[in-house]
């Protein structure tokens, strides 16, 4: 299955490396590694490794920084808090893309095959290129934008109940799992903004405080920037955090719909 979300242009050779457990080892899994290294020259491979479970953490993440500290310095993966909060690690884990910091190795059965997220180019091994997924979020301007006058020494507060409103919405991690499982992302990711952005771009026509609605929803008014979604709830259920990306992008369609009658 996880041969499917292979990442773009990808020729995989599947002889690749093999690194059995240390000798000794009674508890074992064995791990299927996407490598691609582009100043080699050579195509990518999946090597194995097998790893010792009893002198191992419980986490995959836990799993690919004892084979890069101990098997593979060269093994190369994004990775920061552990805690999935910065979204870092993400990657597809055995066909569904995931945070290898929150992914228990035993929640997977049989042979852990680990690849990059699908359709996105590959800098090496685990590690997307996100510059075109960076750039299509800084397009939406996430941030606060207002044209009144910023009440004197005052904070520009929200009810509780506007503020319920982002729930939801503003624990996005851009961590890329949504859109990288949206096949509409894949064939459009040129010109539609994915679920990701979509929702970030909700998050701010959510929040009672912006001033900037009108022009938001101009900004997402087209063909493809918006409405290449067509609500197959991957998104949803690859968000990590238990997001509804699909949920956020009916209600811009919705607002869009509004502004016409």
């Amino acid at each position: 299955m996880a041969e499917f979300f292979l990442p773009k242009n990808s020729k995989v050779n599947k002889q690749g490396k093999v690194h059995p457990a240390p000798a000794g080892a009674t508890r074992t899994r064995k791990f299927k590694i996407y490598r691609y290294d582009p100043d080699s020259g050579q195509n990518p491979r999946y090597d194995q490794f097998e790893v010792d479970l009893d002198d191992c953490g419980p986490m995959i993440l836990d799993a690919l920084i004892k084979i890069k500290s101990e098997v593979d310095p060269g093994l190369t993966f994004r990775r920061s808090c552990r805690e999935g909060i910065c979204g870092s690690c993400s990657m597809n884990i055995d066909g569904k893309n995931g945070l290898a910091c929150t992914t228990a190795i035993e929640d997977v059965k049989g042979d852990i095959t680990i690849t990059p997220l699908p359709h996105m180019d590959v800098i090496k091994d685990l590690v997307p290129d996100f510059t075109h997924f960076y750039a299509q979020y800084a397009s939406i301007k996430p941030w606060l934008q207002t044209v009144s006058t910023t009440p004197s020494g005052k904070e520009r507060l929200q009810s509780p109940e506007d503020r319920n409103k982002l729930d939801g919405l503003y624990e996005c991690i851009l961590c890329a799992c949504c859109s990288t499982s949206c096949p509409s992302y894949w064939w459009n990711s040129d010109r539609f903004l994915g679920p990701a952005i979509l929702l970030q771009a909700y998050r701010w026509l959510a929040d009672s405080r912006d001033e900037m609605t009108g022009e938001r929803l101009d900004a997402l008014e087209d063909p493809f920037r918006l409405y290449r979604c067509h609500t197959i709830m991957n998104c949803a259920n690859a968000c990590p955090k238990g997001l509804s990306p699909a949920k956020a992008i009916a209600e811009i369609k919705k607002l869009q719909a509004e502004r016409t009658l």
